[in-house]
Formats: structure tokens, sequence, C-alpha cells
């Protein structure tokens, strides 16, 4: 079976799992698991920020960074399609109690001036904006890569006006390798980053969420409350030390396949439409007379596995277990459809 569902799909390699077999582990609630202090402090250069703290998923890290920037009744300025909105269950209203005001935007991208008429005035009938976030890449939006110039000019804004920037880096480095772009740039102009390792590079769980020292201080207390302190966590955390250091430049080799999977679809009859693919992600529409449900069932009984993104919407992620002999028979797979 062909699994494009996702790029969560992935195992760990057997050379992964040995650097996880012999990670020094300790009691990390204690401070004292020298893995996850070592992959804390590896985010935290890399992002040239001052802390970092390991966690068991993004949207732990995303909710993390939330309630720590919020206030219960303050807002949220957010895409409507970002991740933080529609696949966290509900997160911003559950946990921190905040509203969100949603921008439409470009595939999940948007400019200063749709921050700026979004900004509420100074009026006891309204929420405060307490935090702008965004998503790169963009999960709904195919992937699509935020022009870096603009998350300045956002920044430089948020800085002046007191609200704090928040980037759902879920999959940062598959935007950072194809724009050579430094992740010690994103640090300079974000309050807070979150990473994830169980994705595209491959580990099987955990992100890292990182800040200035005072903002991961609050941020161990959330995830305290949110019941994410994990003891002998260095097993995992040797996991992401392993895929920051060696599955970070092969990311390209997804690309490719997903720009090969693109011009395939885009040629096929009963693609309507197949949204730019600039990263790993593949998002195709299919033709009014096709029934997604079926679509999925058919591409199933064949040994191709993808997922919905909507009633004719369908996505395929590809990934580091994804090889060039599978994207050929995937090939074939769509063609005889």
């Amino acid at each position: 079976m062909i699994d494009l569902r996702s790029d969560t799909v992935t195992k760990p390699s057997a050379a992964m799992l040995e650097a996880m077999m012999d990670a020094p582990v300790g009691d990390d609630v204690f401070g004292e698991d020298e893995s996850v202090n070592r992959l804390q402090s590896m985010v935290a250069d890399l992002f040239g920020m001052e802390d970092a703290l390991f966690c068991p998923s993004g949207t732990m890290t995303n909710q993390i960074a939330i309630n720590v920037h919020t206030i219960p009744g303050g807002e949220v300025i957010c895409s409507s399609i970002a991740h933080i909105y529609m696949y966290e269950g509900g997160g911003i209203a559950r946990n921190s109690g905040a509203s969100v005001a949603l921008i439409e935007g470009d595939r999940g991208r948007f400019r200063l001036e749709d921050v700026c008429e979004l900004i509420r005035p100074d009026d006891l009938h309204r929420p405060v904006t307490k935090l702008v976030a965004v998503e790169n890449t963009v999960n709904k939006g195919g992937g699509a890569i935020w022009d870096y110039s603009e998350l300045k000019r956002i920044s430089d804004f948020c800085a002046s006006h007191c609200i704090a920037f928040h980037l759902d880096g879920a999959r940062l480095f598959n935007a950072l390798v194809e724009t050579g772009e430094k992740p010690s740039q994103y640090g300079e102009i974000f309050d807070s980053i979150s990473i994830c390792l169980s994705k595209g590079l491959g580990a099987p769980v955990g992100s890292v969420l990182a800040g200035s020292s005072s903002f991961i201080k609050e941020a161990k207390r959330v995830r305290k409350v949110f019941g994410g302190g994990m003891r002998q966590a260095g097993i995992l955390a040797a996991a992401g030390i392993f895929a920051l250091e060696n599955n970070i430049s092969r990311l390209k080799d997804d690309h490719r396949r997903a720009k090969d999977l693109e011009r395939i679809l885009s040629s096929l009859s009963f693609v309507e439409n197949v949204l730019p693919v600039e990263t790993n992600i593949v998002i195709f529409t299919l033709a009014d007379s096709i029934d997604g449900k079926d679509f999925l069932q058919k591409l199933k009984s064949k040994g191709l596995l993808a997922s919905s993104m909507g009633k004719r919407e369908i996505r395929f992620v590809t990934h580091l277990d994804f090889t060039d002999s599978m994207l050929e028979d995937a090939a074939k797979i769509l063609k005889s459809l």
C-alpha cells in the first residue's frame, strides 16, 4: 500500500531507532533528561532564541503559545484555513477563552493590510487583539510558502502595537530548503515558533516550541496544565535530534516527487484543478461528476491512500518513505482510473 495521506505516516529508520535506544535519559519534568535538554538547546540555538520546550505534538505547542500570548476575551488573528483554527479541536476557545478574527487571504497567506483591518479599536464592547498567528507552510493551502518580507512587515507592526506574533512552523523546514532562508531569520521576527519533528523530518513523535526565556518558563507551566509533561522523554527527543541532523536537506526529494505528481494530475481528465505545488503537499479538485469518497475508495482498492480536504478536494503528501519506485506505481494507478 502506497500511503500519501500525510507525512506523519513515516516510520523511524534503523539509524534513528539506534539513536533512540542509545539515548541518555532522565526525568524531564525535573529537567534532568540529557537528550531532551540537548534537543531544546539545539532548536533554541538554531532559531537564535533563548529557550525551547519539547512537547508531544504540534497541536500542543501551538495551543500552549496561544494560551501564553492571550487572555480570556482576547482575540487571535489568523487565516480562515489555519491549522490552529480548523484542525485543533476548537482549542483557541476551549483552552484559552479567546475569540478569532479570520482573514481569507491567498492559500492561507495574508498581508499586513489585512491584519490592520482586523485590529480592534479601544472599545469595551470589542475583544482585545492579542496575537497574530501564521502557518508556514500552509497545509490546507497546498504547502504554500510565505514571503519572508511580508512576515517581516507584519512582525514590525505587531511589535510596535504590543501584539504577539506566533509561527505554526509545522512544516517550516520544507519552506526553508526551498527559499534558502535561515532559521535564525525567523527567530528574529517571531515571539514564538512551533516546529514539528514527526512530519517530513521523520521522527515518530514530538514538536518543539521556541521563544524567550520568560515565554518558555510560562509555557512549561501551561504544558503541565495540559498534561504534556513527560518523564524519560529522551528516547523520543533522540529521534528529533537525529531528524534535525540528518533529514532536513533531503526534503527536496519530497518536493521533487510532489511536483511530478502535480504534472501527472494536471494531465488527467477527471482532475479539475491542482493547487500550485511548492513543497510536499499536492491538493487537487475532482471534476463535478466525481464523488470524493468514492474516489478515495477506488484509490485504496488499487493500493494508494490519500486524504480528503473537502467534498471534491483530495490531498497527497510526499515523505521520506515514499520512493521513486512508489511514484512510478502511483502514476500508473492514477492513469488507470
